[in-house]
């Protein structure tokens, strides 16, 4: 079936292009120079609709492919130039055509401004601007779908911008921040009628003076054009529903209101359904920045805070059994002053969740395994607000502070059927966590001259953290350590601490209380307009305070305090860097080389039962950075740095916590810290001529006296602790990624590829045991880009996880093809659909299952009105589970996850 589907895709696109005439050339200047990045664009004389356009190569070479049977009027533009126009009449059969075009230099630079953004695409140095007009087909409803439209950019299956492969770290709207740290927000919000322009920013830094000194090749940035007629007015829409799925109720409210002005801007977002649709995720929450960068990225060390989070359950793809949001985002921006600018966002969330998972888990030592049927009730109420301000009363200084305050109340019960060997065990867990945090951020610009630029930047965090875990089950909890076996009597069990009850109820109090203050000052003397050298003096400090405590309530309702230091924590942590770094960036011919050297004092502490515990060494960490330039855009960029890594107080406390019923863990107030070897070579190309985009990265990691975990394992109780590995067994990982895109005539074809291959060395049950595991995931896709005609995308997903840790050796096979249609009839309706279908299995195929989920929409909207009218249909064959699988060094596990019945939906969107 499959090559059945890429034979008449095949055939059509042969077809297609049999149909039209190639118009090639050269644009030139007046000396005969070649013009890369011209623009010519052909429109339809009669209509003066856009039929094609080209942007030349580095020799100047443009190609068109234009329709038999019509005149056209081809323009050739280029920043700073002359245009030239030509008129093309192309007859039936025409043969191919080659028309070149000489451009004289302007006396005046900014003539040829407003022809320039005629052009479907324009690339200007390191900005690349799309007309959206000239990519869309009036169908899109979010911005989302405008971007996937354009070429070299991509929405991943969360929501997020990507290019060339490399997530998007800021969207603007007219050049202000749209809830700053995240593109989720933006591609699922902005109405795409209101998009004019998308400019893609590479390389960028926000502030001027810093532009181009240091390395900025991952930094991404998106601003939004809107269309004339949304500046200086509200807009937006207001859409809600209501339907059935299961003989329950479903609704759907989604306000949404949006203004900007050169003063200001305001931005207002809400979401209320229950049908599955969460805007705003507990992984977003935490992944969720607010603009906030990890403090001397590069810099050789790294030092992270971790989240006591103790687990909580996550959706598979935002799918689960029943899923109840409410949302409320604000987002402002004001020029106060013509030198002060004033900014921020505000978020709410509550999401309430269920979840229903059967899985099989498979130990390698023990060759236990456990059948486990899960009911999870969560909810996670987040919210999160940041205020920022930017200071800059001339050129020379900028001033910048942000402030963003993060809150949450996640809650989870779960409930639990674990059989072993036909053993039943009836498990309750509850998980509570009210954490916070400030995080505060100041920086400073100055440049005394061209040749003498300073940046400051002080970064303060405060966390505050107090998850609370109990855990009720039938049988006795980890024997041999909440009880004792009777040397003399080795058939008899002495319950000490735990206290002997008809069921077992484990609690655990924890809270875990950080400050962190890391400062640094830049200093960068400016050779000339190709070399420059960066002098860093900086520090890290962080103190952190751990408590925990491990009690169990009786049968009568007492209390069982588990008083032995062994369950109970009381750490205090500190940890000191003081750096010193020196870098010489410096452009050679086609090359850019930036080596460089860190010198760290490092001191870490901690003091716990009763000792204290120290360690202070000096480093010097080196790292290089060479770019090279092939072509304005095609590169070649590589990547290499040593980085010290250290591990904060949460595994440095040396007493039990819990991490789950089955799962003890304790630290090691003796760690040392590990080393790593980063490797990273990544090319890129977009090519406007043959409307190619090639992305890929090659990566490798080698860590050496890592943090490692010593796991005694007893059926299917598990006792970790860490320790550090011996350099004689490195931790490795390899990856590779690839992405290609070209674009024959509507058709635009994506191929990605990833492949990752980790290997990793633990001890367990006292032996030391290597695991590895290699996924790979592939996708092949073709989308139609058609004005007039239904536009489709199909494709095939290929997921393979090869999971060997020593003992079992597992392959699990993920098949996916999907098709979507968008197609428009009858003049006034759009009808879309999806559909995706899974064969999950292992390789021995002892699992194998099928399913695929199926959604449409049928939208009606009358010429121009306001109204919109919508029947969604989602789950249409009510597929009752998705499949997955994970992997460890201790073991195997596959899981099936319950989730949502076939919905309808009538719903109804009004444009304001």
């Amino acid at each position: 079936m499959t090559k059945l589907i890429w034979a008449v895709l095949l055939l059509f696109t042969v077809s297609v292009s049999a149909q039209s005439v190639k118009v090639r050339g050269f644009i030139k200047d007046s000396i005969g120079q070649p013009l890369e990045f011209a623009n010519v664009i052909a429109t339809v004389q009669s209509s003066g609709e856009i039929e094609s356009y080209g942007i030349t190569n580095s020799e100047g070479r443009y190609q068109l492919d234009l329709p038999f049977n019509a005149t056209y009027l081809l323009k050739a533009s280029f920043l700073g130039y002359d245009t030239k126009e030509q008129t093309v009449a192309v007859a039936e059969n025409s043969e191919n055509i080659q028309l070149d075009f000489i451009l004289n230099e302007l006396a005046n630079q900014l003539d040829g401004v407003e022809l320039v953004y005629e052009m479907p695409v324009t690339v200007k140095g390191d900005t690349i601007v799309y007309n959206a007009d000239s990519f869309t087909t009036g169908d899109e409803r979010k911005l989302g779908d405008v971007m996937k439209k354009l070429p070299g950019v991509e929405v991943n299956d969360e929501g997020e911008i990507e290019v060339e492969g490399k997530a998007v770290s800021k969207v603007m709207v007219e050049g202000k921040d749209f809830f700053d740290g995240d593109s989720k927000l933006a591609t699922k919000n902005i109405p795409a009628d209101a998009v004019d322009k998308v400019e893609v920013l590479r390389n960028y830094n926000e502030v001027d003076q810093m532009r181009g000194l240091g390395n900025d090749q991952d930094n991404i940035a998106i601003n939004i054009k809107l269309k004339e007629g949304k500046k200086n007015f509200w807009f937006g829409e207001v859409t809600a529903g209501a339907g059935i799925a299961d003989d329950e109720g479903k609704y759907l409210v989604h306000p949404k209101l949006f203004y900007y002005s050169p003063k200001y801007s305001i931005n207002l977002i809400t979401d209320f359904n229950n049908i599955g649709e969460v805007p705003f995720t507990f992984r977003d929450y935490f992944n969720f920045t607010g603009g906030f960068r990890n403090f001397n990225r590069g810099g050789g060390t790294n030092f992270n805070i971790s989240e006591s989070d103790l687990g909580f359950a996550v959706a598979q793809n935002n799918r689960a059994n029943e899923i109840d949001t409410k949302f409320l985002a604000g987002n402002f921006s004001w020029a106060a002053t013509s030198k002060l600018d004033l900014s921020g966002f505000a978020i709410l969330s509550d999401n309430t969740t269920n979840m229903v998972t059967n899985s099989i888990r498979q130990y390698i030592v023990s060759g236990a395994t456990e059948n486990t049927n899960t009911i999870n009730d969560q909810r996670s109420k987040l919210g999160m607000l940041k205020l920022s301000s930017t200071y800059k009363p001339n050129s020379s200084f900028q001033l910048d502070y942000d402030a963003l305050l993060k809150t949450s109340d996640q809650s989870e019960d779960d409930s639990t059927i674990s059989i072993v060997e036909d053993k039943s065990n009836n498990i309750s867990e509850t998980i509570e966590n009210k954490p916070y945090s400030i995080n505060q951020n100041a920086n400073i610009y100055f440049t005394l001259n061209d040749n003498n630029i300073f940046a400051a930047q002080v970064q303060h965090l405060y966390q505050d953290e107090d998850p609370f875990y109990r855990a009720i089950q039938d049988s006795i909890p980890f024997r041999g350590i909440f009880t004792q076996f009777d040397p003399q009597n080795p058939g008899s069990e002495i319950f000490d601490p735990l206290t002997e009850a008809s069921r077992y109820n484990i609690n655990q109090d924890k809270n875990v209380r950080t400050g962190k203050l890391d400062a640094k000052v830049d200093y960068y003397y400016v050779i000339n307009n190709k070399s420059n050298i960066n002098l860093t003096l900086g520090s890290t400090l962080s103190s952190q305070k751990f408590k925990s405590g491990i009690f169990q309530i009786l049968d009568n309702g007492s209390e069982n305090i588990f008083s032995e230091t062994d369950f109970n924590n009381d750490v205090e942590f500190n940890f000191t860097d003081v750096f010193f770094g020196l870098h010489y960036k410096a452009k050679v011919g086609k090359f850019i080389f930036t080596p460089g050297l860190s010198l760290h004092n490092y001191n870490v502490k901690n003091d716990q039962l009763g000792l204290s515990s120290s360690q202070n060494d000096w480093m010097l960490l080196p790292d290089l950075n060479v770019i090279l330039e092939l072509k304005k855009s095609e590169n070649l960029r590589f990547n290499y740095a040593i980085s010290s890594e250290y591990t904060d107080v949460n595994d440095y406390a040396q007493s039990y916590v819990f991490n789950n019923y089955n799962n003890l863990f304790r630290g090691n107030r003796f760690l040392e810290n590990a080393l790593s070897h980063t490797y990273n070579l990544t090319y890129f190309s977009f090519n406007m001529f043959n409307y190619t985009n090639i992305s890929g990265s090659l990566n490798y990691s080698r860590r050496l006296n890592g943090f490692k975990r010593n796991t005694a394992i007893q059926g299917i109780s598990q006792v970790s602790s860490l320790f550090n590995s011996d350099s004689n067994f490195p931790d490795e990982t390899f990856s590779a990624f690839a992405r290609f895109s070209k674009t024959i005539k509507k058709l635009q074809f994506g191929l990605n590829a990833n492949v990752s291959l980790n290997k990793s060395n633990n001890i367990v049950n006292d032996e030391i045991r290597e695991s590895q595991s290699l996924t790979q995931a592939y996708r092949g896709s073709v989308r139609s880009n058609f004005r007039k005609w239904p536009n489709f995308e199909v494709g095939y997903r290929l997921s393979l996880n090869d999971y060997d840790n020593g003992g079992l050796q597992q392959t699990f096979f993920t098949h996916r093809p999907y098709a979507n249609l968008d197609m428009r009839f009858l003049k006034d309706f759009n009808l879309t659909a999806e559909w995706d279908y899974y064969v999950y299995n292992d390789e021995a195929k002892t699992v194998e299952n099928k399913y695929s989920f199926v959604n449409a929409n049928l939208y009606y909207q009358k010429g121009d009105s306001p109204w919109e009218f919508q029947i969604q249909a989602s789950n249409i064959l009510d597929t009752g589970f998705i499949d997955t699988d994970s992997f460890n060094e201790q073991y195997n596990t596959t899981s099936q996850y319950l989730v949502l019945p076939r919905i309808v939906m009538f719903i109804v969107k009004y444009d304001l």
